[in-house]
């Protein structure tokens, strides 16, 4: 990772192939919310387009935020990246990542959005989503697209297939959290290779 110098990063791949199309997630490996009210539906579907096919992990539930978090990830400087698909949405068709999650009313998010084709960084305390950068980016419905993040102390670098559209310093959330996803509203949204890293110090 650029940002973490003199460091090694250990990342971690998932896909969901192994899980049966019609199985509903969280289990023991996640947890699942909404920030707000609302419900999350967070289910394994099958999609041939996807880039890890055949399947998806897809959210279709209501809510104002609907996220979901790995479970056992503790990282404070690293990186979260995902493959999403804005299917769907009247309201909203968001994907998004989240990093130093404490709870549900309690972290970072960044979004793409296709109705409005921007990239967006947010932070949320008690339970309300602050902005701190909107920025114009083409997010087409209806394709795959690759949304990262790697943060290092007061750093944030927020990418959308591999073009950084956010850089800038924020000190709102600090130390360990967890790593997951999230939507809004009525977004229909697929999600695949969901994929995190940890900063770790050279052994010399």
């Amino acid at each position: 990772m650029a940002l973490i110098p003199e460091m090694n990063a250990y990342a971690e791949a998932l896909g969901f192939d192994h899980l049966a199309p019609g199985a509903v997630v969280p289990g023991l490996a996640w947890e699942a919310g909404v920030t707000g009210g609302g419900n999350a539906r967070w289910e394994i579907r099958r999609d041939e387009s996807a880039p890890s096919a055949p399947n998806v992990l897809q959210q279709s539930g209501i809510g104002d935020f609907p996220w979901i978090v790995r479970r056992g990830t503790l990282i404070e400087d690293g990186f979260v990246e995902v493959k999403f698909k804005a299917m769907a949405g009247k309201k909203d068709q968001a994907a998004g990542v989240v990093w130093r999650w404490k709870n549900g009313d309690k972290y970072y998010v960044a979004r793409a959005n296709a109705l409005e084709n921007n990239v967006s960084l947010y932070y949320t305390e008690n339970g309300r989503r602050n902005t701190l950068r909107y920025v114009d980016a083409p997010v087409p419905a209806n394709t795959w697209h690759t949304l990262r993040v790697e943060f290092s102390g007061r750093r944030v670098v927020v990418m959308l297939n591999g073009k950084t559209y956010i850089d800038l310093e924020d000190g709102h959330i600090g130390g360990v959290g967890r790593v997951g996803m999230w939507t809004k509203a009525d977004s229909v949204t697929a999600f695949d290779d969901f994929t995190y890293g940890y900063a770790k110090p050279v052994r010399k």
